[in-house]
């Protein structure tokens, strides 16, 4: 770990100053900082290498892929460092020009998914999904309370809200595909589902208010969101106290293929991961279980997890 002069040494380079600044908003890999940065891999790469050297970043891998990112373990006092050095460059123009390459590559990675998902909308139900098992959504039915408001968190077209919103109170189905949307309303209306509702909107901006749902889940969502962490945070921000998180999703698998197939962005998550980062959301009583494994290959298997959101008064 560098200490503070170190730090000082690594930021005084325009090009490493720039690179953490794009890290530190978002994981990024080598091709997407050349991208933005108009720059060759080697040269990339040697600065990232001096900043991952010096501390200052970290990289995770998912499959062929390193995603590059500030270093979330950093020194309180190297942060607040980087923080105030960082805030000084970002004055001069080429980092303006940085931001709108950023937003441009990350635009380009939702429309991706988007494209997929409003490609298969109206045949979901009757198409292959990685994880998708009666057996898995049997186990998931079973934790289901009637009379009570639910949000389907990146729903598609709410296969599993049809079934709830027979019983529950309300159901929320919140998608990012207009078209998954589209389709998943006129099956309510089809079948008269006047308590199932559909919004548009990011499920790691969800568009309901705090503490305004009894449960809150995510079935086969997580692994398309760009941050997993932030979208259990939004779980738990619309949950109320006393409420319940419950998560179907794949456990880590090494089936590259499934980010071209079915524009995955995570290949799974491990049963410590999930679980940590449930807890690190607020959640209690968090359990994480397998539930299931497809015989066919890949041999994808299914993680359930739970959470319950403390009491206001404990």
């Amino acid at each position: 770990m560098a200490d503070g002069w170190e730090t000082l040494r690594l930021l005084s380079e325009p090009t490493r100053a720039r690179i953490l600044t794009l890290v530190r908003s978002e994981e990024l890999t080598v091709a997407e900082l050349q991208e933005i940065l108009g720059m060759g891999q080697s040269r990339i790469s040697s600065h990232l290498g001096l900043l991952r050297q010096g501390g200052l970043v970290s990289d995770r891998r998912e499959g062929k892929h390193s995603f590059y990112g500030l270093n979330p373990s950093l020194d309180p006092a190297v942060h607040q460092l980087v923080i105030a050095a960082l805030g000084v460059a970002e004055t001069e123009n080429f980092f303006s020009e940085d931001r709108k390459n950023l937003e441009r590559i990350l635009a380009r990675r939702k429309q991706v998914a988007e494209n997929y998902f409003n490609l298969v909308a109206g045949r979901l139900g009757r198409s292959y999904c990685p994880g998708r098992s009666w057996e898995a959504i049997g186990h998931f039915l079973l934790l289901l309370t009637p009379r009570i408001k639910v949000a389907d968190l990146g729903a598609g077209e709410g296969m599993i809200s049809q079934l709830l919103a027979r019983n529950a109170d309300t159901v929320y189905c919140i998608d990012s595909s207009p078209k998954m949307v589209e389709v998943g309303e006129d099956l309510a209306a089809k079948n008269g589902l006047k308590n199932l509702l559909y919004k548009l909107g990011d499920i790691e901006a969800v568009p309901l208010e705090d503490e305004s749902v009894d449960l809150a889940i995510l079935s086969q969502a997580l692994h398309h969101a760009e941050r997993p962490r932030t979208a259990i945070a939004e779980a738990f921000r619309i949950t109320k106290p006393g409420g319940r998180l419950a998560i179907l999703d794949l456990a880590e698998h090494q089936f590259e293929k499934a980010r071209e197939l079915y524009a995955d962005q995570w290949m799974g998550f491990s049963e410590n991961d999930l679980y940590q980062f449930i807890r690190d959301a607020g959640f209690r009583s968090v359990e994480v279980s397998r539930v299931s494994k497809e015989d066919q290959e890949p041999g994808f298997v299914t993680l359930l997890a739970t959470g319950l959101k403390p009491a206001a008064n404990t």
